[in-house]
């Protein structure tokens, strides 16, 4: 964890002086759009403009309601998972005042608004489906002075003995994820949420992942990860199965219900040496045909698996030891269920590096009790996985993420209200 700095949370004073800046700005620039803004004909395209803009630039996802989004919600093309510690100093009432002020700015964000306090009215006119998503760690609890209220599956993951984590992605107080269609909007929102709470809480890092551009694929079709294997084809997809296996109810404290538990994995994928193998072997490795993700002797993705099913020689047609026979939970525990959104990374290889690649998977993984779903399963892939030998888990955090907010009576105004303001 990075060490701390002493600051005293003042951020009130700033951002009321802000607001009004802002108010002045927007005026300002809305009175200059009055004046230049194109009409009939000119307003639904330009030359060189696709009209795109008025499609994806301006849609939204609902802010406030029983769950937060960016869970359930279909993955968009870009991801910027930002961890953060608090600040020395900073108490109860204090976090209180960010997560309060943290949730009006993502809601505005979101929502192509404008939040209070930034000069910039001109940048969220592209929200493109922009989701702020926002969790935390077993010490904010500490923090608060409600350890009684943190979940017993909130704490450090087992040691894994083929993990090679790295202080550089372990755990938080904070998490924020923040995905959208547009990387200039999800880099202005992140940009945003950092600079606004910078009184109360610090970066300790930020990850970055990406999927296929919004439009490439169909809609509900599963998106592939750097190895070339579709990526999430087992996850929740009915109202009922989200409920049976991501939401927190009852057997949740009551400031949770509605949230979920979030482990977040960061798994480096040896591309170099994943590259020496001929097709078959990395299918027989992964359990999966590449083509359709169907699984090996079926001919569609959502096929059911035929653990039983033997070749012409008498062996299985799918690899015990394959990475889908291993994940797939045993049929007496379907509580081994989550929702899996996970991102690629591509970044420059390392210097002084013999890899030619530095890439890799930001694993989020949705459940309502890791210790029944998450660690079973990474205990059973951690012992005899075949694509062990390419990947290595080198992050590890785990986040209670809030549940939704809104005006409804029993739901937080802000997130963690309940949590925050309870006795």
């Amino acid at each position: 964890m990075p060490e701390q700095t002493s600051s005293q949370p003042a951020l009130v004073t700033r951002r009321a002086f802000l607001a009004a800046t802002a108010v002045t700005a927007t005026a300002a620039t809305a009175a200059c759009q009055a004046d230049t803004q194109p009409s009939g004909a000119e307003a639904e395209g330009t030359p060189g403009s696709s009209g795109a803009q008025g499609i994806l630039g301006t849609a939204t996802v609902a802010f406030d309601d029983v769950h937060q989004a960016g869970i359930a919600t279909p993955p968009q093309a870009h991801c910027e998972i930002l961890g953060l510690n608090l600040r020395a100093g900073v108490d109860r009432a204090a976090a209180t005042r960010l997560l309060r002020l943290w949730t009006e700015d993502a809601r505005e964000l979101t929502q192509g608004r404008n939040p209070v306090g930034s000069l910039e009215p001109e940048m969220v006119s592209t929200p493109a489906n922009l989701t702020v998503t926002c969790g935390v760690g077993q010490r904010f609890f500490s923090i608060i002075g409600k350890q009684e209220e943190r979940p017993e599956w909130l704490a450090d993951l087992p040691e894994f003995s083929l993990d090679q984590l790295s202080a550089e992605y372990g755990q938080t107080d904070l998490m924020l994820q923040i995905c959208g269609d547009d990387p200039l909007y999800v880099a202005f929102a992140s940009r945003h949420m950092v600079r606004s709470g910078v009184s109360y809480a610090q970066v300790a890092w930020v990850q970055q992942g990406f999927l296929n551009a919004n439009g490439v694929l169909e809609p509900g079709q599963t998106p592939r990860n750097l190895f070339g294997q579709k990526d999430g084809t087992v996850n929740p997809r009915s109202d009922r199965e989200f409920d049976e296996q991501v939401w927190i109810a009852e057997e949740g404290p009551q400031w949770l219900r509605g949230g979920t538990a979030m482990v977040l994995r960061r798994i480096a994928m040896n591309l170099d040496t994943w590259e020496m193998l001929d097709r078959a072997s990395r299918e027989n490795a992964v359990g999966r045909t590449l083509d359709t993700g169907a699984p090996l002797g079926g001919s569609d993705e959502f096929d059911q698996a035929n653990f039983d099913a033997r070749d012409e020689h008498g062996l299985p047609v799918i690899d015990p030891r394959s990475h889908m026979a291993l994940a797939a939970p045993p049929g007496d525990q379907p509580e081994q269920r989550m929702r899996r959104r996970a991102y690629n990374y591509f970044q420059p290889p390392v210097p002084g590096s013999e890899q030619l690649s530095n890439a890799g998977l930001l694993f989020a993984c949705f459940q309502k009790d890791p210790r029944t779903s998450f660690i079973p399963i990474q205990r059973r892939l951690d012992q005899s996985d075949r694509l062990n030998e390419w990947i290595t888990h080198v992050g590890s955090a785990v986040y209670a993420i809030f549940p939704g907010v809104g005006q409804a009576q029993g739901q937080d105004g802000f997130w963690g209200q309940r949590l925050l303001e309870g006795a």
